[in-house]
């Protein structure tokens, strides 16, 4: 829910033009309320735009300050613990005045102050004032569900829920951060703190900014421990998993306006059907997209509505489909403008087109984000696992017969009947990535099967000028990761990786902007603390098991799933980028990325990226997702930096 904003300063100015301004940039983030708090002493002043969730009354508007007057907050999320935290701060005399959580946070900062974000299991995005201290905490969650973007200029500190609102005048005339190209090219996303425009930073999940007398600090207030319990056995593992995901989904039905599902059919979206089916006495209501046929011929599940709708019947869900053919030359420019800065997931898409239709009917989304990264779902860990076992696999007899066979394979996609050409070039992919992981720097191998160039690509592609901006190393924060769970097996060493990086800065990331988009809610139910706690303490076995992905993750569900679903293959949940960069967006890219407009930017070397464009065309090689993010980049350009703003 909603939208935050704030400023403190020593020399506050104008400051009401600009939190107005700064409101209106995120209104899609609160079209139900707004409110805006200037602290009598000082330059701090908080915003809000409110999408009323819990406690639709007047009582929940934003900023809210305490009975005197003296703490303040603006917040964005939901807190799924609030009736315990509330049960223990009236035990300690505190008063409430409204239901809503955001009440919690008042009176935690009251009497925890900076301990008040450990206390908390859910997502969030706040800021609360103590006027009487002079003290304003920032903090971001654990996981980075919600974002939040901040700047700092001599002692002044400008936060938002969206970068757009950062500025008096948005993000038109701002730099791009030519220095931080390489690891978006890299990885389709951009490593937080960094963000691609230039003075603006990204608050990394479990930290908090405190500011006091224009001093700022920035703090780790929580990390992921992965510490695999060897003393429970595997039944006792799975029982306390499940128990986990039932309390979970039960804390996160928990709303006063209507809470609907984004459905795949797949084991995540349908574990939560299942659950929360149970919890609810009326029929769920459940929403998918699909792309019309001649578009899905290179995915690998072209027909994955079909077991979405397959699964709605199962539990007597309302089942909502909508085919989509979406103009996407004209969606990319304000889908990008809500996106604030590039990521080149073409899922994005999707995420939006669902959130759009299902906004009519509900106001909070379930979705399976978070599974395949705590639990072992990606193909990237089965990769690791066999690699990890079998390192000679990515040596110098073996590589060249996997990769021949992977040739074969993608080959025969076009001519075996029943395997589609998507499919036969998932399986090249897949054996090519198991002679990269056997070969690989350890350092590397978690991160580097979720990369696009390595260190000489990005140097073919880049411009002797853009070289020279880039000054740290494009490994840098995976390394910083990646020590701390050096001695873990390769799966670990994955799982840790991506829900410090992969998650938050890519799914999570396009998750709450495209729905917010839409003003929608989305909750992430495998996300839940309590489920956190318990994939940690899980071994790697129970998650890559034999050739079984998510394997304890099945067996939690298993007593509420048809075995179809248990035993369907993981499919990705993407929009067609390979059929769309051939047929409806050809013409865009040889425009937007031809030669001379590539020279006119000057970062890029157009000769090598008119290389990718024949390559690609022609079928000689696979740089569909390579080209999305320059095609991305380019209409970000444009559409945000240039000040083409969506209205």
């Amino acid at each position: 829910m909603c939208g935050i904003v704030g400023l403190a300063s020593l020399s506050p100015g104008a400051t009401g033009a600009f939190i107005d301004r700064a409101l209106e940039a995120i209104a899609h983030r609160g079209p139900n309320d707004s409110g805006v708090y200037s602290s009598p002493s000082t330059g701090v002043v908080l915003g809000n735009r409110r999408l009323s969730i819990i406690d639709l009354s007047a009582a929940g508007h934003m900023p809210m300050g305490n009975e005197d007057g003296s703490v303040w907050v603006t917040y964005n999320g939901e807190i799924y613990n609030a009736p315990a935290l509330r049960a223990e701060l009236e035990s300690r005399g505190h008063v409430f005045a409204s239901r809503a959580d955001t009440e919690v946070l008042v009176h935690g900062f009251e009497e925890w102050g900076d301990g008040l974000p450990g206390r908390l299991n859910g997502m969030f995005a706040f800021a609360a004032w103590n006027e009487r201290m002079g003290t304003l905490l920032v903090a971001r969650d654990h996981l980075g569900i919600k974002p939040l973007y901040y700047r700092q200029d001599g002692d002044t500190l400008v936060f938002a829920s969206e970068a757009k609102s950062l500025y008096p005048d948005g993000l038109a005339g701002r730099a791009l951060n030519v220095a931080a190209l390489p690891k978006y090219l890299t990885y389709l996303w951009t490593p937080a703190p960094e963000t691609l425009i230039e003075g603006v930073l990204k608050l990394r999940p479990g930290h908090l900014i405190e500011w006091r007398d224009g001093v700022t600090s920035i703090r780790e207030y929580w990390d992921l421990e992965l510490h695999p319990d060897n003393d429970l056995s595997s039944t006792e593992h799975i029982e306390a998993l499940r128990t986990a995901l039932h309390d979970s989904v039960r804390r996160q039905l928990r709303s006063d306006v209507p809470v609907g599902l984004l459905l795949s059919g797949g084991l995540d979206s349908t574990g939560l059907l299942a659950l929360a089916a149970k919890e609810r006495s009326e029929p769920v209501d459940c929403f998918t997209i699909a792309f019309r046929a001649e578009d899905a011929v290179l995915e690998q599940c072209p027909d994955e509505h079909l077991y979405a709708r397959r699964a709605a019947a199962h539990y007597g869900a309302r089942y909502h489909e909508t085919i989509v053919a979406p103009d996407v030359a004209d969606l990319l420019p304000k889908l990008l403008w809500h996106m604030d800065e590039p990521l080149a997931d073409p899922a994005a898409i999707n995420t939006y087109l669902i959130s759009e239709a299902a906004r009519e009917l509900v106001t909070v989304l379930l979705t399976g984000q978070g599974a395949d990264e705590l639990f072992g779902g990606y193909r990237l860990h089965q990769i690791l696992h066999v690699a990890d076992r079998h390192p000679w696999l990515g040596g110098p007899v073996a590589g060249p017969v996997l990769r021949g066979i992977g040739g074969a394979s993608a080959w025969a996609g076009g001519k075996v009947p029943g395997l589609s050409k998507g499919l036969g070039l998932g399986v090249q992919r897949v054996l090519d990535d198991i002679v990269a992981a056997g070969a690989a720097d350890p350092r590397e191998r978690a991160a580097g099967l979720r990369t696009y160039y390595d260190a000489a690509g990005i140097d073919a592609l880049l411009s002797a000028d853009a070289q020279a901006q880039v000054v740290e190393s494009l490994s840098a924060r995976q390394y910083e990761y990646f020590e701390k769970v050096a001695s873990l097996d390769a799966v670990s060493q994955a799982s840790y990786l991506d829900t410090k990086l992969f998650l938050p800065e890519l799914n999570l990331a396009y998750c709450d902007k495209m729905s917010m988009a839409a003003s929608i809610e989305s909750r992430v139910p495998y996300l839940d603390l309590a489920v956190v706690s318990v994939a940690a303490a899980m071994p790697s076995d129970l998650k890559v098991h034999g050739r079984t992905r998510k394997y304890a993750l099945r067996q939690a569900l298993a007593p509420d799933l048809p075995e179809w679903v248990l035993a369907r293959r993981k499919a990705g949940f993407g929009a067609p980028i390979r059929q769309w960069l051939k047929t409806d967006l050809a013409e865009m890219l040889g425009d937007l990325l031809s030669e001379e407009t590539i020279r006119r930017r000057g970062v890029f070397q157009p000769e090598a990226v008119t290389r990718m464009i024949r390559e690609n065309r022609s079928g000689e090689a696979d740089h569909a997702f390579r080209l999305w993010a320059l095609l991305t980049l380019e209409i970000w350009q444009r559409s945000v930096l240039e000040g083409d703003r969506h209205p």
